[in-house]
């Protein structure tokens, strides 16, 4: 938006709601979603300026400290912050009659191989891409699942049984981690690493 240029917020390329506006060694950061606003910064001079900025420029009000944005759930401690996202767990579990299920210990079966034609019968397709979709952005908090649903996100055009049940095991598995997210700690020494796994070998339909 014009208005946050103006005031030096630069859009970020990759992250249409993003903005970044940096002032000496400081920066703050806000996301913007229809006319919701959160916002971060290491400077309480800069979040003093930006709610300044927003109140005179918009009607707002300050909602305080973050708790819940858009099915994040938000504990914010001396220590650290707990982000999850309990209650759209049970939601989808609730939409896919998987709320008292059995859980299972682990989101994918040891060396399961799905592949596209596995002479199983086709599932309804809209119904397998509304609950991949589910999960993917349960993926957000939830990490330990990234893997198992871009292994069955590959089947969304012609889902089968045998696909369906594998995306059914990531939800028994959620079912039994409700309290499972990601826990930012405080640390002064912060390091980002980051690992990948390309073992294309192993792809049955097209290694």
């Amino acid at each position: 938006m014009g208005i946050f240029r103006k005031k030096g917020y630069v859009r970020s390329e990759s992250e249409p709601t993003l903005y970044v506006k940096k002032e000496g060694n400081d920066f703050i950061i806000f996301c913007l979603y229809v006319d919701d606003i959160i916002y971060t910064s290491s400077s309480t001079f800069l979040v003093d300026k930006f709610k300044s900025q927003m109140m005179n420029e918009f009607e707002m009000s300050n909602m305080g400290l973050l708790h819940y944005f858009l099915g994040l759930e938000v504990h914010q401690a001396e220590d650290g912050i707990f982000i999850s996202q309990r209650k759209y767990t049970n939601d989808l579990l609730s939409k896919f009659g998987m709320l008292n299920c059995k859980s299972a210990t682990t989101p994918m079966n040891i060396n399961e191989k799905l592949q596209q034609e596995d002479k199983g019968e086709m599932e309804n397709a809209k119904r397998f891409r509304n609950l991949v979709g589910g999960l993917i952005y349960l993926t957000h908090t939830r990490p330990d699942i990234a893997f198992p649903v871009s292994v069955i996100s590959r089947f969304m055009q012609q889902p089968s049984t045998v696909h369906y049940g594998a995306a059914k095991r990531v939800l028994r598995y959620i079912a039994g981690t409700l309290e499972y997210g990601i826990w930012y700690s405080k640390t002064s020494n912060f390091r980002l690493c980051g690992f990948t796994d390309s073992d294309w070998a192993s792809s049955l339909d097209d290694r």
